[in-house]
Order: structure tokens, then C-alpha cells, then sequence
């Protein structure tokens, strides 16, 4: 945790300079915060020092993955108090930025400070890196949903990809970056100012969505920023793993991949079939609607949350599509959140078996994922993962309905923190909306939805059990 509050003050002195040099009040923020974090974080160090090597027990995998995610937003909320945000506003945007959610509570985006907007987007930028890294190396080690499956990709010494974790994390590092800086060139060439070019860039590989305008994408009127926008959320969405092993040439394609293959035909199906329906319904063009689809629900499925226009009013069945889509997320290793592709493909694969099981009892049929083989653990580690999205969306609807709020704001707000998507639907948090009107009680609810989903519930729910504690 030291370490991590180290990372966080030299962070922030991106932002510092940039709103000094600009002549901002909230520099004073920024370098309160930074001595702080540097404060907290070498004070954690020096009594925690040791010369001793030791490895993380999977309890303490699991405390300090939940301590990261749960107090790093809180010192990171310090400097955005300069934008006029209580605390639990700031916790709350801080929270949304480093879980990649999107939620904002910050409205006059336009003529905020480059600092803070700057700020913003690191922290989601960072936010992205982190989320790939525990997907793809601590969640299998804590076997949390079901990520077991991926061991042999991580942490198992039979089919490593890297001999070190520290090699792995490079790789992901440089194609993170790499992304990164591709984006932000073609966000330049199409229009955007280089702010804007490398602020979209960040939120969009981190499938963030945090913008400097308060109009989100929309805000550029350009129909080619818009595709791009799509080829680039998407391409954070994918596995980082399947990056690595194209890039490393163990794959001639990145489509061998039976997640990202998936993923990519339930993206462009429906695309199709929500471009069709604006069409039809709206009179709108086809080419028109079809770009308005690609946009904004690739934007919803990789839980980025940008908006190009307010898809509530394409009709019923579009809300209702919506609505299901924030639940769906892209692909495991990759930025975004959501259930997940390879979830829903095992859930598919393990009702098939079931429907073979009743017909012929006597036959014996083996689940497969890929090359692997689904054994029961897994199984029921997926079953459960979906029975905790389902208590949570309830349980926590439950309690912002107690607190005031409607139902369809209480529901969908609920649903795009958990599946940290951005925004929900309605007039208040929905896609023309945001989130700066709800009761405190109600945001700090919600920002323990978002780390809760982020981390795929069963981090956090795990220390509710007396067991964990016991030693």
C-alpha cells in the first residue's frame, strides 16, 4: 500500500505542473495531495520494512487487493475537492475514474481546469493497466468467478507464457502503451486538439469514458472520430493475453481466440440489429443509425460509457437492449468490466450439457472451453459469480429506492456501477444525464458498487466470512 500512494503522489505531479503553469487554484490541491500520499506511503514503508523475501498468502491477496482499490481513491479524491465536490463527490469520481466505470458527478467540464480533467483521465488510464494485470495474474490465483480456468496462462509452470510475472507485465505494459499512443495520433488526425486527442486516448484503451466535455463524444460532431472511437473501445475490450501470444507469434490471428472471436460477432450482430431497428422505427438513415449503433453500443458492451447521443430516445426496445447490454462486458484480461464473454460462453455450453443430460441420462458429457477441459469447480465458481450479480443489482436497488430514488434510476444505476459501464437510464443518470444529483448516502453506496463489481465481487464479499479472519 506504501507503494502504491508512492505511485499516486508522483502521478499527480502531471496535473501539478500543468495547472500551475496555467495558473490554477487547484495546483494548491495537487501538491496538498501530493505530500499526503508521500506522507502516508513512506510512513507505511519504513515500518514495514524488512529484508526478508516472502510470498502473499491468498488471504493477503485478497485484503490487499481490496485495501488498494478501496483507499487509493480516497487520497486521490483530495485534489478534485478543488471543482467544489464534497468528499464523498470526490470518493465517488475517484472511484469511478480508477474502476473505469465513467460515472461522473463533475458537470461545467468545458471550462474545468486541464489539471483536473488531466487528473481524470490518468487515474482511469491507470485504473485500466491495474484491472489487467489482477485479471490476468491475481484473479486466477484467488480463483475468484471462475478465473481458474486461466491459470495455465498466468501461474501454472506447465504452460506459462513467461518464465516471470515481471515479463508478463511488461508485455502488457508496452501494448497497453502502444494502444495508447495509436489512439491518440488518430484522435489528432481526425480533429481532436492534442488535450483532447490524448485525454480520449487514455479513457478510451482504459474503456473508461470520462471526457473533457460535458457533452461526451458527441461534444466533435465527427462521424470519423466516432469510428474510430469504436475500433479503439473494442480493442481495449479485448484478451491481452491473446495480444501477446499474436504479438510473440504463437497465433497467426488474434481472432484464434475463442473469447475475442466471440466477442467480436455478438459486437457487430448487435450492431446490425440495433441499427436496423433505429432505422426502421426513427427514420433515420441506415449508414446514419448504423453508426449511431456501432458508437454507442460499443461503447455500453466494452463498458466504456462514452454517448453520441441519447439512444433513449430510439424507442423501447433500444432501452431494454441497453439495459441487458450493461450486464455483458468484454472480454477477461482486457480493461473492461461487465459478466464477461467467456462467463456467458461457458453458462451456454453448461446448459447445453444439462439439456443432453435430461434426454440421455447414461451419457457422459464433458464441457470444453477451447482446449480446456470445464471441470465442476469452475462451474460452480461461474453459477455463483452470477447469483452474486444478481443478489447485489437487488440488494443495492433495494437500498436506493429506501433512500429516494426511482425505480429505474435505483435499477439501472445500480447495474452500470457494477458492471462499471458509466451511465444508466432515465432522465437523471442516463446517457444526457449524470450522477451529481443523487443524495450523498446514495454515492457512497455507489461507489462501493463499483469496487465491488470491479473486483469481481467475491474479493470484497470473501472478508464477510469469520473464516477469513481466523489465522
Amino acid at each position: 500500500m506504501g507503494g502504491v500512494l508512492l505511485g499516486i503522489a508522483v502521478l499527480m505531479t502531471a496535473p501539478l505542473f500543468l495547472d500551475f503553469a496555467a495558473g490554477q487554484a487547484s495546483a494548491a490541491h495537487f501538491l496538498s495531495a501530493i505530500v499526503i500520499a508521500l506522507f502516508t506511503g513512506v510512513t507505511l514503508l519504513v515500518l514495514s520494512a524488512s529484508k526478508e523475501v516472502f510470498d502473499l498468502t491468498r488471504r493477503q491477496a485478497f485484503l490487499t487487493t481490496a485495501l488498494a482499490w478501496t483507499l487509493t481513491p480516497a487520497i486521490a479524491a483530495l485534489p478534485l475537492m478543488s471543482a467544489n465536490l464534497s468528499f464523498i463527490d470526490a470518493y465517488f469520481e475517484a472511484t469511478s475514474a480508477l474502476t473505469t466505470t465513467g460515472s461522473t458527478v463533475m458537470v461545467g467540464l468545458d471550462t474545468t481546469s486541464p489539471g483536473l480533467l488531466l487528473w481524470r483521465s490518468l487515474l482511469q488510464w491507470v485504473g485500466g493497466i491495474g484491472i489487467i494485470v489482477i485479471g490476468i495474474i491475481v484473479m486466477p490465483f484467488l480463483r475468484v468467478g471462475g478465473m481458474q480456468l486461466f491459470r495455465t496462462e498466468s501461474s501454472d509452470s506447465s504452460e506459462k507464457i513467461f518464465a516471470r510475472g515481471l515479463d508478463l507485465v511488461r508485455w502488457i505494459a508496452g501494448i497497453y502503451l502502444g494502444l495508447s499512443v495509436a489512439c491518440a495520433i488518430v484522435y489528432g488526425l481526425l480533429g481532436m486538439s492534442t488535450f483532447d486527442a490524448i485525454n480520449h486516448a487514455m479513457t478510451s484503451i482504459a474503456t473508461g469514458g470520462f471526457s473533457t466535455h460535458d457533452a461526451s463524444f458527441a461534444y466533435f460532431e465527427s462521424a470519423g472520430l466516432e469510428w474510430a472511437g469504436v475500433v479503439f473501445m473494442a480493442s481495449g475490450a479485448l484478451p491481452f493475453v491473446a495480444y501477446i501470444r499474436t504479438l510473440r507469434g504463437r497465433d497467426k490471428s488474434l481472432l484464434n481466440d475463442i473469447q475475442a472471436r466471440a466477442f467480436l460477432v455478438f459486437l457487430a450482430a448487435v450492431i446490425f440489429a440495433l441499427a436496423l431497428t433505429h432505422a426502421e422505427l426513427n427514420d433515420v438513415r441506415f449508414f446514419d443509425a448504423l453508426r449511431l449503433s456501432a458508437f454507442n453500443v460499443t461503447s455500453i458492451v466494452t463498458t466504456t460509457g462514452y454517448a453520441s447521443d441519447d439512444y433513449q430516445l430510439w424507442g423501447p426496445f433500444a432501452v431494454g437492449a441497453f439495459f441487458i447490454l450493461t450486464f455483458v462486458g468484454g472480454c477477461s484480461g482486457s480493461t473492461s468490466g461487465g459478466v464477461k464473454m467467456y462467463r456467458l460462453q461457458i453458462l451456454g455450453r453448461v446448459a447445453m450439457a444439462h439439456l443432453t443430460r435430461l434426454v440421455t441420462p447414461t451419457q457422459t458429457v464433458v464441457v470444453s472451453y477451447g482446449t480446456r477441459r470445464v471441470d465442476e469447480e469452475v462451474e460452480i465458481a461461474i453459477l455463483t459469480f452470477l447469483c452474486a450479480v444478481l443478489i447485489s443489482e437487488v440488494a443495492i436497488t433495494v437500498i436506493l429506492s429506501w433512500l429516494g430514488l426511482d425505480l429505474v434510476t435505483a435499477l439501472s444505476a445500480t447495474a452500470t456501477c457494477l458492471a462499471n459501464v458509466g451511465p444508466g437510464l432515465g432522465s437523471i443518470v442516463g446517457p444526457a444525464g449524470n450522477f451529481a444529483s443523487l443524495p450523498e448516502a446514495a454515492k457512497a453506496v455507489l461507489s462501493l458498487a463499483m469496487i465491488l463489481g470491479r473486483l469481481e465481487y467475491f474479493t470484497l464479499l470473501v472478508m464477510l466470512a469469520p473464516s477469513f479472519w481466523r489465522g
